[in-house]
């Protein structure tokens, strides 16, 4: 029924693990992922109490700009709708615990298990995976388990929403039958060029619309800004990082990679003493290092046979596999490294890592590069922030603070609430600004954080209130606007004298356009605005045309609507109709709640 709320409900594990994981990655570091986003994050909204945090935002933007989703150029209004989605999803959670919505354990269980995202090659649910992906993402399997159960409580409140409206039968076919719909029209465009227009504005025109459109010239408060900016990324710009430290980070990144082991296995226990499997496990080990393939050496001394035959190899491995001991000889080796004895299970092994189940040091050289700078500023940064922080709230300036601190003083011409631009359209940044201390008082900002890698503080150096610009100040905007009347009046009025001769009958020479079996889905080449108007007028008598004049963006079309016909009957067509009808009465159903909601809210933003 609401095809988008199904869809959303078969990728809640992606959605949570896979989004959340790229995103807190690229925008914050990996240690985002573990550590909550710091010990107090901004808050830029909060819904009947319950704040909504910055960082919160920007990863549903980034989420959204990496995905391609959304435009770059498209950053600032993003943030804005990100943050009344936020607002909107938690005024639904809160309904729905109110209203004593439940998932249990069980429920929770089924749909962890059946999440394509823990599935192993074969389709089944698998524990290894799940744990991976978890850690990967930053989540532990309560904490996953938390959000999920929030997720789908919010989920089924909308579900039994959709399913609470329904459309009857005889709706659905006349809906049917007004979308397959042709109509055969004419149409001809009349624009400024088509009609002597004596264009002539008056003072008292001029004024007369401006008293009628004032809102159209009201100048909302305003300010000039100055703010200082730290970013850790531009300090990591400046930072060489040399091969050797890129190689132990790439080691120290891979350490608990998935990896590619071989071993060779000597037992202990009824064939053979402890001490005698440990001289023949020294004696292969030996073999080893004098050069013997790992492959020959596991045929000649390994007794796991399974292996052995295929040159020791065990496949990939994730930690926790083979226990405690496995683990730290396997994941402290790099590509091609050899083990020493390790004693394990009534056995003695060695292993031998051959590759790792992840991106070579070359595929990572750029982001490792980047995470080693960015690691190689942290002091400088975090002591720079200190400074900013203490500096910023002693000073009467920002300039002054700018120089002690080697950074740019950068400034704005005149801008409004939310119509900052950069790091200024980022969410409260400018209700700093507009805040009393900062507006009235005059004070610097408390330094903001915009992100883990950035810090901010403002000030505002100008500042001028709402006000209705003067006549005298947009003459000119309104001279046009008038004139652009005056013509649109002309065309109409002359619309409206070839629609009274051609009603009475009468011969008109226009050289008419025709558009023949239109309908509302046509893929067409001719304006919306005109086919939507030609669907608006009545339905013709026979042999008769009906006519209209319909206002067009620059000019005026004259319209005869000449057959009206029923389409052919298209069963995919008439299920798609029944289909949107459903869904659109549930999205209002829908959007109904969310409006409710949201004036009975407490929301501070």
């Amino acid at each position: 029924m609401l095809q988008s709320i199904r869809d959303g409900s078969r990728s809640w594990g992606a959605k949570i693990i896979i989004g959340l994981m790229v995103a807190a990655m690229a925008l914050f570091g990996v240690e985002s992922l573990f550590s909550v986003f710091g010990s107090d994050p901004n808050e830029v909204a909060s819904v009947n109490g319950e704040p909504i945090m910055r960082q919160d935002v920007e990863l549903g933007v980034q989420r959204a700009l990496r995905s391609g989703q959304v435009p770059p150029e498209q950053e600032r209004a993003l943030r804005n709708d990100m943050l009344d989605q936020l607002i909107t999803q938690t005024l639904l959670t809160q309904y729905a615990e109110d209203g004593g919505f439940h998932v249990s354990d069980a429920q929770l269980d089924q749909m962890i298990v059946s999440l394509p995202e823990f599935h192993d090659q074969d389709g089944r649910f698998s524990a290894e995976l799940f744990r991976n992906r978890l850690a990967g993402a930053g989540y532990t399997p309560l904490s996953f388990r938390e959000e999920l159960r929030v997720d789908i409580k919010r989920q089924h409140l909308q579900q039994g929403l959709a399913f609470s409206d329904f459309s009857l039968p005889s709706e659905e076919q006349r809906l049917a039958d007004l979308q397959r719909q042709q109509r055969d029209f004419r149409y001809v465009m009349l624009n400024a060029e088509d009609v002597e227009i004596d264009v002539n504005v008056t003072d008292e025109q001029m004024q007369a619309y401006y008293d009628a459109n004032q809102s159209r010239f009201e100048r909302p408060e305003q300010v000039r800004v100055e703010y200082v900016l730290i970013d850790r990324q531009a300090m990591a710009d400046d930072v060489e990082v040399d091969e050797q430290a890129l190689r132990e980070a790439w080691r120290e990144q891979n350490q608990s990679a998935d990896r590619r082991v071989s071993h060779i296995m000597v037992t202990f226990g009824d064939e053979r003493i402890r001490e005698e499997a440990e001289a023949l496990a020294s004696e292969a080990l030996a073999s080893l290092e004098e050069g013997e393939s790992f492959a020959d050496t596991a045929a000649r001394y390994s007794d796991d046979t399974a292996s052995a035959e295929d040159g020791g190899d065990l496949g990939v491995i994730s930690r926790g596999f083979f226990g405690d001991a496995f683990d730290e000889a396997a994941f402290s080796l790099g590509v091609g490294e050899t083990s020493q004895l390790v004693e394990m299970d009534g056995a003695f092994h060695i292993l031998r890592v051959t590759e790792l189940a992840g991106p070579s040091f070359e595929e990572q050289r750029d982001a490792l590069a980047q995470d080693v700078a960015l690691s190689s500023v942290n002091d400088e940064f975090n002591e720079q922030v200190q400074r900013l922080i203490d500096e910023s709230f002693a000073a009467d300036d920002l300039q002054s603070v700018a120089d002690d601190l080697g950074l740019t003083l950068e400034r704005t011409e005149w801008i409004a609430r939310g119509e900052g631009e950069g790091v200024l359209s980022e969410p409260g940044v400018l209700d700093e600004a507009f805040s009393a201390d900062v507006l009235e008082e005059g004070y610097n900002s408390e330094v903001i954080e915009l992100d883990n890698d950035r810090r901010l503080v403002l000030r505002v150096a100008e500042h001028r209130d709402a006000t209705v610009l003067p006549l005298e100040a947009v003459r000119e905007e309104v001279e046009q606007a008038v004139a652009a009347q005056q013509r649109q009046e002309a065309l109409q009025a002359q619309a409206a004298e070839l629609i009274a001769s051609l009603r009475e009958g009468e011969s008109v020479e226009l050289e008419w356009l025709e558009a023949n079996d239109v309908s509302r889905q046509s893929d067409t080449t001719l304006p919306q605005s005109l086919v939507g108007e030609v669907f608006r007028m009545p339905r013709p008598d026979e042999g008769e045309s009906v006519y209209r004049a319909v206002n067009m963006p620059q000019g005026v079309a004259v319209v005869a609507l000449d057959d009206v016909s029923a389409g052919e009957v298209d069963e995919q067509m008439t299920a798609f109709v029944a289909q949107m009808a459903e869904q659109l009465r549930a999205q209002s159903v829908i959007q109904g709640l969310i409006d409710d909601l949201r004036s009975e809210a407490e929301i501070e933003r």
